[in-house]
């Protein structure tokens, strides 16, 4: 696993410096989170409590939250209700310290299966953890941790070592291949040095994860694991200790990041490079002397190696747009996309990993559009989603069918159809032998053809994005905006729970507002490719001429 890189220098904006007055010193608390989170805000998370305790809670990170704590529940009732007998359980609602207490007292008993354990907390390393399942060791003494996380944990090959769920008998699978999960392997390795410390950890040196499908234990080797997380550790650890300084530097996780506000108008006064090149491209730059955008967009020195993400020359050129304020650079004279005398956009909408509860169309011949969704609004998971997407198939291939019959041309369009693609997918596997469901067979024969249109790879070929390619930010570039400023995926998911009832009783009026949003989506699609073919090449200014 590649260790993680940030740099590593003070800096302290005006909204930081209000910290509250205290003669006691902070609690040191470190939970394995903070081992993949950024380092700069570890840092601000430890010295500003009181104001990310006050700050606003970011809608995706509270959806992600609560599908795991979903996923969890599911586990423990699946277990709960396969060996009643076998498991001691710590009362959740209970106070923190008591449950650490509950926990070890149940591991003094001998307890075969623990489930929500707790661990004390350290009060000299500021280690924290709880491991949603402690199994005992039956052959080796002590116990392993078990984590439930809502993520995969493998994919389909060989390698992986996995266990049963039931009985702990790690085994090399020959069907599965690990995927790489470092926020996993980092909580799991912290448990065991938890363990470890208290005398409870099992000397197998082995741990385990039920992931997204919750069909085996991903079983980790944690003698791979333990050297990058004890330097992991050490550093954050100094971190919040304040014993070495960080900076703001833009990556991905600045997206969900309470504090990027903040950083944002650090790095926009500095014109920090990391505004347009992000994450590892930015180390790479200041590595060589370029902190600016300014140094960046007048830099004729030799390409640095080993560049990841996309051409150095297109980060040059996204510098020079950021200076010029402009959103949008075409890298061609002209700006071509696939068009045909019949044309359908596709937008789906899924809730998590649950499955598809929409698809929206919009059929377009002859100048004339018609929005057309096929839906369910029966709770994923619901066999009615069979119906819902084998009607929308049904429909599709005839409008393709009926195109050819009348000799014209076909396409369909969607924005990023990696999210199509695999539902489409998904669904066709799922589904098998319902009405109307394609075989796999056909969907890949579909989706592998010229008349199924990804207008993102259109952009992303096309033009240079100096702030992102997401439809939300180049739709309005082409004059198309939506109906709902909330509109959003991660708002969706808010709207879907409440349209289906997840909380209460259904809400009508979001089930209206997703339609709409559906709508929207697919009339940007057609608007952009639309401005792709008669407007781009005039109002967009060409990259080689900045």
């Amino acid at each position: 696993m590649a260790p993680e890189q940030h740099i590593i220098v003070v800096i302290v904006t005006p909204d930081f410096e209000r910290r509250p007055t205290t003669n006691a010193p902070p609690k040191l608390s470190i939970d394995a989170g903070a081992l993949t989170r950024c380092r700069h805000r570890v840092h601000l998370d430890a010295e500003y409590p009181q104001q990310l305790a006050a700050a606003p809670e970011d809608v995706g990170v509270k959806q992600r939250q609560e599908a795991a704590a979903q996923k969890r529940e599911e586990v423990r009732t699946m277990y709960m209700a396969a060996e009643p007998g076998r498991w001691v359980r710590i009362e959740p609602d209970r106070p923190r310290r008591e449950r650490a207490a509950d926990t070890l007292a149940a591991c003094a008993e001998g307890a075969e299966r623990i489930w929500g354990a707790v661990l004390p907390t350290e009060p000299d390393t500021g280690r924290s953890g709880t491991s949603e399942m402690l199994f005992r060791d039956r052959e080796h003494g002590g116990y392993i941790p078990v984590i439930v996380v809502n993520h995969k944990v493998t994919d389909p090959g060989s390698g992986a070592l996995v266990s049963g769920l039931f009985d702990w008998a790690p085994h090399e699978d020959d069907t599965r291949k690990p995927r790489s999960q470092p926020r996993d392997q980092m909580r799991v390795a912290q448990l065991y040095r938890m363990l470890d410390r208290l005398g409870l950890a099992s000397p197998s040196m082995l741990a385990g994860t039920v992931g997204l499908a919750a069909d085996c234990i991903y079983v980790h080797d944690l003698t791979t694991i333990l050297a990058d997380y004890d330097a992991r550790f050490a550093d954050r650890r100094a971190v919040v200790l304040g014993e070495v300084h960080t900076e703001p530097s833009r990556i991905g996780e600045c997206r969900s990041c309470p504090w990027w506000p903040d950083c944002r108008r650090t790095l926009v006064d500095r014109r920090d490079v990391s505004l347009v090149a992000q994450g590892t491209r930015a180390e790479l730059l200041r590595g060589i002397g370029i902190r600016t955008i300014d140094e960046l967009a007048a830099y004729d020195g030799p390409e640095p190696e080993e560049w990841p993400n996309g051409t150095f020359a297109d980060t040059v050129v996204t510098a020079k747009a950021w200076l010029a304020d402009l959103p949008l650079v075409r890298r061609f004279e002209d700006v071509r996309v696939t068009r045909a005398d019949v044309e359908v956009d596709v937008d789906m909408e899924s809730y998590q990993e649950r499955g598809a509860y929409l698809w929206g169309t919009l059929l377009n011949v002859d100048g004339v559009s018609a929005y057309r969704p096929f839906y369910t609004w029966d709770p994923l998971p619901t066999r009615d989603e069979a119906r819902s997407f084998g009607e929308f198939w049904t429909w599709l291939m005839a409008e393709r069918d009926a195109a050819a019959a009348s000799g014209r041309t076909f396409a369909a369009y969607c924005y990023s159809r990696s999210a199509e693609d695999k539902w489409l997918l998904a669904s066709a596997k799922r589904f098998a032998g319902e009405p109307g469901v394609p075989t796999h067979t056909e969907v890949r024969a579909f989706i592998d053809s010229p008349q199924w249109v990804d207008v993102y790879q259109a952009v992303s070929d096309q033009f240079i994005c100096p702030d992102g390619k997401g439809l939300k930010k180049i739709a309005p570039i082409a004059g198309f905006h939506w109906r709902d400023d909330q509109a959003s995926g991660e708002a969706s998911m808010s709207w879907y729970r409440e349209a289906v009832g997840y909380d209460g009783d259904p809400d009508l009026t979001q089930r209206t507002r997703l339609l709409e949003y559906n709508e929207d989506d697919v009339i940007a699609t057609k608007v952009l490719r639309e401005w792709m073919t008669e407007r781009a090449a005039r109002e967009i200014p060409l990259a080689a001429d900045l």
